[in-house]
């Protein structure tokens, strides 16, 4: 069976809420809400979290798989604090709020979080919200993969060209001042980097290094 995701809700303290404000009270029972939720889709709450000085700490300790924001007037103080939290390690992260206000939206979504859902919370919208931001998180990792591997081929690609180009100046040389033949002086400066240990290309460029510094 499949072990279930490891979920970390960031939310604000509810306990010091005052329970003769509206907008905490709202808070307070949407958080409820998100984290029955949570426990009757099967997911595993790992903890709740404060979004705090110790979030990077504490997240690192716990090691979840998904991050989830519950936040309403704060929500972009909360989100910067978890997108820091998560930069050296990342996880999908999920913003549940019913603060309208969505001109942060890009911006959230260009720093890494996988869902921004504003309003309409319910139990059974849970689960497909967070298959989904899961889903997108590990295309988006699939992706940054793809891109380092591609960009550290063509960094060897461009190294490999360096290389060649450095190995014909060296052969080049070799030719003219020894008297060699081209084979020949590529297995002189081969011996020379079995002999030292070193590539072919490093003892090129030593070469060279030599002769312009001599002129």
């Amino acid at each position: 069976m499949k072990d279930a995701l490891r979920i970390v809700v960031v939310a604000p303290d509810l306990a010091v809420a005052d329970s003769q404000d509206a907008q905490d009270l709202a808070q307070a029972e949407r958080s409820r809400s998100l984290r029955i939720g949570l426990l009757e889709n099967g997911f595993n709450l790992v903890a709740v979290l404060p979004a705090d000085a110790f979030l990077t700490e504490r997240l690192a300790q716990l090691g979840p798989d998904m991050v989830i924001v519950d936040a309403e007037s704060e929500a972009r103080d909360a989100l910067e604090h978890v997108v820091m939290a998560t930069r050296d390690a990342r996880r999908p992260i999920v913003l549940f709020t019913n603060d309208d206000d969505t001109r942060h939206v890009k911006d959230a979504v260009a720093a890494g979080v996988s869902a921004y859902i504003v309003a309409g919370l319910s139990p059974q919208r849970i689960k497909p919200i967070l298959d989904v931001a899961m889903a997108r998180f590990q295309h988006e990792q699939a992706l940054r993969q793809a891109l380092a591997e591609a960009e550290t081929e063509l960094h060897q690609r461009n190294a490999e060209l360096q290389d060649r180009k450095t190995i014909d100046r060296a052969k080049g040389l070799l030719m003219q001042r020894q008297g060699l033949s081209e084979q020949e002086a590529y297995d002189k400066l081969r011996k020379t980097a079995m002999d030292k240990g070193l590539r072919v290309g490093e003892v090129a460029q030593r070469m060279l290094d030599v002769v312009e510094m001599l002129g």
